[in-house]
């Protein structure tokens, strides 16, 4: 098997390379007329400059018989030089110049070569301000004594650290060398040793073909904790304890995977728990899921998040979306998947519970927005692929699969989506493919019981069609009378029945109150339930969004601790968002976000210097 691996693998990437026409707008390569195969990296870190000084060698194949150019894409990048490697391994130096930088998009690197050669090495350095790492001071971490770093490559930030082509209709393997201060762990998006000496030097392999947005290293005072035959937690030490109760079930999460859409493919599924200023909830990085802490509840209530970047190990990491345009067959699938491994591990109960909490939220966030924004299938040319992400890829899409499921029965569904990720396993497709998949191997074998309109108003319709399943919680009955009792004055706030209500009765319950809240209610809620002081990032965020809608100040001391102290974009955004609307609210915010500035990391800055106007 070893032996056939790595062969079969390259012929199934140069077939699916070769068989995307679809241009993706994000992007300046070519990979029509010459694609990566495989990536080797050697990389540098260096705190003191916030600099990666590194090399990276390119294997191409060519698909174009008269193409002698090779356009990547970077921002910010210091190319020191290019060399064209032939087959015998010899180099020789290849002209190459920088486009003009465009904000969004970095500068296309067009590199002119003689000949087709096999390789091209890039030597370079990052930019201190290179958008998809983050450099940490000691004291931005929790122990205060080392630094840390860490990328996001998602969606188009791997061009920042590495030239390459930055399109998720491009797959290939890598292997990196990477040097490091001895102290300090190194892990990548591949296969981390947990036990590995912490001696700087550390050299990683993956040789499942990935895109390039997968791609991740973290460096920092990691600790580890093994949790399972394959699963282990890295997180820094005061954390890692905590971390590894939280997250004993994962194990457990694959099981329940393997058994409704099929093996795991990809060896190992480790956990990085990362500093508070990960601008995500969770990163799907292959075989190393990078997460927040704020999913650290301490009563397993927000691990549907490790469910979720779990689930990617089959849909978005296995079947990919060719670009950003197809975001939906990405997250769609996979809050689909999320939802199913809850369900299979914390009981139909919970599950129901989430499906109408996120119905809900998404109904209530797709009112804000235009009929174009609302559509799975989208067009985002000239749009950065960041903000064009919302709950519409995610829930909308999840939403269409259960309506789908609804149909046809979870009996004829399941095998469905089973088929669907190993007929795709290891390609990048578009949504025309999942639906001649679709019409092939669901639709006409059981005809009637979808029709064409239907699924063209799911994806190309904006709202959410009126033939849409309905979720329906009993247990949020009792939930929704409090609420409607509460507000309407014929129940005070310390008789609600709250004290065994977990997570999603709260979020529900929260979610309930009126546009704007009256202060004397919002004061008698903190003063039974002590809202203020959540430490459930969940439950606070949405309470704080409350209390300001509500002109309660008392609260803002905690506001002030929360915001300096996270940076998912998630949980801050929105609390900036409502303060922002006044003049008062936004000189607190602004205050505020002086403080916190240092420790966000630049993705977050920009959404809310956006916010702000800054």
């Amino acid at each position: 098997m070893k032996t056939l691996f790595w062969p079969c693998i390259l012929f199934l990437f140069l077939n699916v390379v070769v068989a995307h026409a679809e241009v993706d707008p994000h992007s300046y390569a070519e990979p029509s007329r010459v694609s990566m195969t495989a990536l080797d990296l050697d990389i540098e870190v260096d705190f003191p400059t916030k600099k990666l000084l590194a090399t990276a060698d390119l294997s191409l194949a060519w698909h174009d018989a008269d193409a002698r150019s090779l356009v990547l894409d970077t921002r910010d990048l210091d190319i020191e030089s290019v060399k064209a490697v032939d087959a015998q391994g010899r180099e020789q130096d290849a002209d190459f110049s920088l486009d003009p930088r465009d904000p969004i998009f970095g500068s296309a690197l067009r590199i002119a070569l003689k000949d087709q050669v096999p390789n091209v090495r890039i030597r370079y350095r990052t930019s201190p301000e290179a958008s998809g790492l983050q450099w940490m001071s000691p004291q931005q971490t929790a122990s205060k004594k080392q630094p840390f770093m860490f990328s996001q490559s998602q969606a188009i930030h791997a061009r920042s650290w590495i030239p390459l082509q930055d399109t998720p209709s491009v797959r290939f393997t890598y292997t990196a060398h990477v040097k490091a201060p001895k102290p300090l762990r190194v892990v990548m998006s591949a296969d981390n040793d947990v036990k590995h000496r912490l001696d700087g030097d550390y050299r990683f392999v993956m040789k499942q073909p990935i895109p390039s947005y997968l791609l991740a290293i973290a460096v920092g005072e990691l600790d580890v904790r093994v949790t399972g035959p394959r699963t282990a937690v890295f997180a820094e030490p005061s954390v890692i304890a905590a971390a590894a109760k939280e997250l004993e079930d994962t194990e457990k999460m694959i099981e329940a995977t393997e058994k409704l859409y099929g093996p795991y493919r990809w060896e190992r599924y480790d956990i990085l728990i990362l500093p508070a200023s990960f601008p995500f909830g969770g990163m799907e990085n292959p075989r190393l899921t990078f997460a927040t802490p704020t999913i650290l509840a301490g009563d397993k209530s927000l691990v549907g998040l490790i469910a979720h970047e779990l689930a990617h190990s089959w849909s978005g990491n296995l079947v990919t979306n060719a670009s950003a345009e197809h975001m939906w067959m990405n997250e769609g699938f996979t809050t689909y998947v999320e939802n199913r491994i809850v369900e299979e591990l914390y009981g139909k109960e919970v599950a129901t519970m989430q499906l109408v909490v996120d119905d809900q939220e998404l109904l209530v966030e797709m009112q804000g927005m235009t009929p174009e924004q609302q559509l799975l299938v989208t067009d985002l040319d000239g749009i950065d692929p960041d903000e064009g992400l919302s709950g519409v890829p995610y829930d909308k899409g999840r939403w269409f699969l259960r309506f789908l499921e609804s149909r046809y029965g979870r009996d004829v569904f399941d095998p469905f989506l089973r088929a669907y990720f190993d007929h795709f396993a290891f390609q990048s497709i578009t949504s025309t493919e999942f639906l001649e998949f679709y019409s092939e191997n669901l639709e006409k074998k059981h005809l009637g019981k979808v029709s064409s309109a239907e699924i063209d108003a799911w994806l190309h319709l904006p709202g959410i069609p009126s033939n849409a399943p309905v979720a329906h919680s009993a247990r949020f009955d009792a939930v929704d009378k409090a609420a409607a009792d509460f507000i309407a004055g014929n129940l005070a706030a310390k008789d609600i029945q709250a004290k065994d209500w977990v997570t999603l009765e709260w979020l529900r319950f929260i979610n309930a109150l009126p546009e704007t809240p009256e202060i004397a209610q919002i004061k008698a809620l903190d003063d039974a339930w002590n809202l203020s002081n959540s430490g459930n990032g969940e439950i606070a965020f949405r309470w704080y969004v409350a209390t300001v809608r509500a002109g309660y100040t008392d609260a803002r001391p905690q506001i002030a601790a929360f915001i300096e102290r996270i940076g998912r974009r998630k949980l801050v955004v929105p609390i900036y968002e409502e303060l922002a609307r006044t003049p008062d609210g936004k000189a607190f915010a602004i205050e505020v976000y002086a403080r916190a500035k240092p420790g966000y990391h630049p993705m977050t800055q920009g959404s809310v210097e956006k916010v702000l106007g800054l």
